[in-house]
């Protein structure tokens, strides 16, 4: 490998930043998107039994939030409602919608970085092979010939940055593409929750 390195020259440098980059946020984020860390599947209909007899204790809205993502926006929805003795819908909704984008927001975390990667890798790679092509020009001289060495130096320059800037674009973008999918998911699930959580948030729901 090191070898390898060595005849891919001073380009691949960036590339191999860029492929441990892209390592650690994909296993950062198979490990944070987790449906057990998200969005637990009996959490809602749990929270929806707790709240038809009055709405939970502070204490227990407290763990509510802290259990997961989706549990961070159902207890902004009965926090909203215990400091609203009017039971407003449109406060309700708000605080559900603000809660829901800052989660949003903590879901899509390092995906900017890792889409980012995935688009700068093969550009990274083509300035390899155009660095191994200025070196190819380079070994060819009118007075005294080619130069075999740094023709072969040159040669392999481009054809391994290429290579390697394949190798980190695929992968970096098929992960992007499979953590935004469930990413929409995600946030899809907690709108909904939200939407089925609300009338049981309202007065009328909690009698």
């Amino acid at each position: 490998m090191f070898s390898i390195i060595q005849a891919a020259g001073w380009p691949i440098w960036p590339l191999i930043l860029c492929s441990i980059a892209a390592l650690a946020i994909i296993i950062e984020r198979f490990m944070s998107l987790r449906a057990a860390r998200i969005a637990p599947p009996t959490l809602l209909d749990e929270v929806i039994t707790l709240t038809r007899s009055g709405l939970p204790a502070p204490d227990v809205v407290d763990k509510l939030h802290d259990s997961s993502v989706l549990g961070t926006v159902l207890a902004a929805g009965i926090r909203a409602a215990a400091t609203d003795a009017r039971g407003d819908e449109a406060q309700l909704r708000n605080a559900f919608e603000n809660a829901g984008r800052l989660a949003a927001h903590r879901l899509e975390r390092y995906l900017s970085l890792l889409g980012t990667i995935a688009s700068a890798a093969p550009l990274l790679g083509l300035l390899g092979t155009v660095v191994g092509m200025i070196e190819i020009f380079g070994a060819q001289s009118p007075s005294t010939g080619s130069n075999p060495e740094q023709l072969a130096h040159g040669i392999s320059v481009a054809l391994y940055n290429t290579a390697f800037g394949l190798i980190v674009a695929i992968p970096a973008l098929v992960t992007w593409r499979h953590f935004r999918s469930l990413v929409d998911g995600y946030v899809l699930q907690m709108e909904q929750a939200a939407e089925r959580l609300l009338p049981h948030l309202l007065p009328r729901g909690r009698r």
